[in-house]
This record gives C-alpha cells, structure tokens and sequence, in this order.
C-alpha cells in the first residue's frame, strides 16, 4: 500500500544561522522537483514563518510552479502570485488545489513583476525566486520574460521589479530574494550580488545574506568533468538576501 503524502513537513525546525542546506526537495503536499529551477520549499517557509503572522499577506512575483504559494496556503497566510508564463500561472493554481483547513485565500495572477497591479503598501511579505538571467529559459519569447535575457539586459529588468517590490511592501516588512551567480567563458558572473544591489538602489536595507547550499543539480556528472579539464569550481550555492523596507 502505498504511503499517504503528509500535508505538512514532519520534524521541522526553524534554520537558526546563515548556512542552510535543504537535500530534499520537500515530500509534503503537492511539492515536486519537476519544474526546472523550482526552489526547496523548506526555503520559503522558512521564511514565511520567521517574517510574517498568520492572517498576512505573502508576494511571490515570479510564482513560477507555486512552492511558495503551497507553503503560504499551508501556513495560513494570504497570498498573491504573479507570473508572465500562462503555464506557470496555471501549474501554480494547480498546485494550490489541496484540501487544507485554513481561512487565507490564494490568488495566481497573469501579470508582469515589473508593473503590478497593487496598490502602495499593501502587502506584508515578499518572498520569491526570479530566474537567473538566462540560465534557464521559462518561455519561447514571451514578451517581458526575463529568463530570456542576458545578465546586461537582465540587471535593469531586476531592479524595475525590485522597484516594484519596495512599492507594494508595507513599511517596517521583509522581502526575501533567492539568487545565483553564473558563470560564462571561465569565468563567474555575479549575478547575486549584483542583484543585491538593485534591490539596495530600490530603497531596501539588507537584513541578512544567507548561503544557500545546492544539491541535486542537473548534469553534475558532466560539469564535474570539465570542471576538472577546464580547472574552474563547480558552483554550488546560493544567496537568499533578506531586505528590510524602512
């Protein structure tokens, strides 16, 4: 008989430090690993949990496959997804499709991280994972999807959202951004920091840099090869800047 899918993550515990490494992708709900790129959802609840009361309002604008969107449902905060993928609108919706006692609403939207339709201060936490660049490709050339730029492109794409971002949060609240350096020609791009300081630009003050520890990343087998024919390091974490609006 096969085993019943727990709702909620079992013995979980708050991360307490700046390292935080999360092997398994989540087996609770309706969480999977099988979109590209998709977050560990013990990171936006995490989040969730330590930045926000039940009964808040939670953003995700770049919803992608809705792990935060589970988790803000799970958690019993409201929530707001945003997405320029119809697909990624529509997977996300489908995963919120769960029974679950809980008084918060969710609400997947069609729309633009750059340009949302919400009004000033409005909105208790922001927690959210935008591409990297162009790393992974979400679409076939919808217009405004920012995983189709290059990371020149892409940088002032980033800090309109961010400052987007800093216009929908509600003063004295948190926004919590997951990003990834790149590397190109030999060489790392970085990406993160670099975003970091869009979201510096946008007015936010930064909290806390966490490293986020990879694992089960894609073709390992084969980067690993010709990070040693090549001689450079594999990339193998991440940050998630936390940034306080004032």
């Amino acid at each position: 008989m096969a085993r019943k899918i727990p709702l909620q993550p079992e013995n979980f515990e708050l991360e307490t430090n700046t390292v935080w490494s999360f092997p398994s992708r989540g087996k609770w709900a309706t969480h999977d690993a099988k979109y590209r790129g998709n977050w560990s959802p013990y990171i936006p609840r995490n989040v969730i949990l330590r930045y926000s009361e039940e009964g808040d309002t939670v953003l995700d604008q770049f919803v992608g496959s809705g792990t935060t969107a589970v988790e803000a449902r799970l958690t019993n905060r409201n929530f707001i997804g945003v997405d320029i993928n119809p697909y990624a609108v529509e997977l996300s919706a489908e995963k919120c499709r769960f029974d679950c006692e809980t008084s918060a609403t969710t609400e997947i939207m069609l729309g633009d991280a750059r340009n949302l339709s919400l009004p000033d201060d409005s909105v208790d936490l922001i927690c959210t994972h935008p591409p990297y660049a162009d790393i992974i490709q979400y679409s076939e050339g919808i217009e405004g999807d920012l995983s189709q730029l290059e990371m020149k492109d892409f940088l002032p794409e980033i800090h309109k959202s961010a400052n987007e971002a800093f216009r929908v949060l509600k003063k004295g609240k948190y926004c919590a951004v997951l990003m990834g350096d790149i590397r190109k020609n030999g060489m790392v791009q970085p990406l993160a920091f670099e975003t970091m300081t869009m979201f510096r630009l946008a007015g936010f003050k930064l909290k806390e840099i966490i490293i986020k520890e990879q694992h089960n990343c894609q073709a390992t087998g084969y980067w690993k090869t010709n990070s040693i024919k090549y001689n450079f390091l594999l990339l193998a974490h991440e940050y998630l800047f936390v940034f306080k609006k004032p």
